[in-house]
């Protein structure tokens, strides 16, 4: 179960910055031409959404039956910069993350202009999307 569970959060990531930054481009790019905000903007940043809270989930999973990360939380492993990472530092940012995309999802949804909804969700989702970015285990992704 972990090592399924592992592989699929390790992949399904892929999904996730693609999905994110598409909504962050769609949202840019509709706010610099000025376009409405149809129903395929609001599906663009659904899908961000729930892709990052599915990974979420998964990563949570992980989190606490993987070897290395909340059963390795000690004063020794803070000083390992790849323990550190698994254990603390991606987990934190990674609810950071999901947190503001989350909230951002929620302004814009309650936003009644059009320009309003695309600048929420371009910062939030942007925001979220360099913090995801920032914390991925890049030296051993698949």
């Amino acid at each position: 179960m972990y090592t399924g569970s592992k592989h699929f959060h390790s992949y399904v990531a892929y999904l996730v910055l693609l999905l994110v930054a598409i909504a962050v481009l769609h949202a840019v790019l509709s706010l610099a031409r000025k376009q409405p905000f149809t129903p395929a903007s609001r599906k663009y940043a659904l899908f961000g959404l729930i892709a990052v809270h599915v990974q979420l989930l998964f990563g949570l999973l992980l989190y606490f039956v993987s070897p290395m990360g909340f059963s390795n939380f000690s004063g020794e492993a803070m000083g390992n910069s790849l323990s550190r990472l698994y254990m603390l530092e991606h987990p934190l940012m990674m609810l950071v993350a999901a947190t503001l995309i989350t909230i951002g999802h929620a302004r814009a949804k309650r936003a009644t202009e059009d320009a309003r909804k695309f600048k929420t969700i371009a910062w939030s989702y942007g925001i979220g999307l360099a913090l995801i970015m920032s914390r991925v285990p890049w030296q051993v992704w698949p």
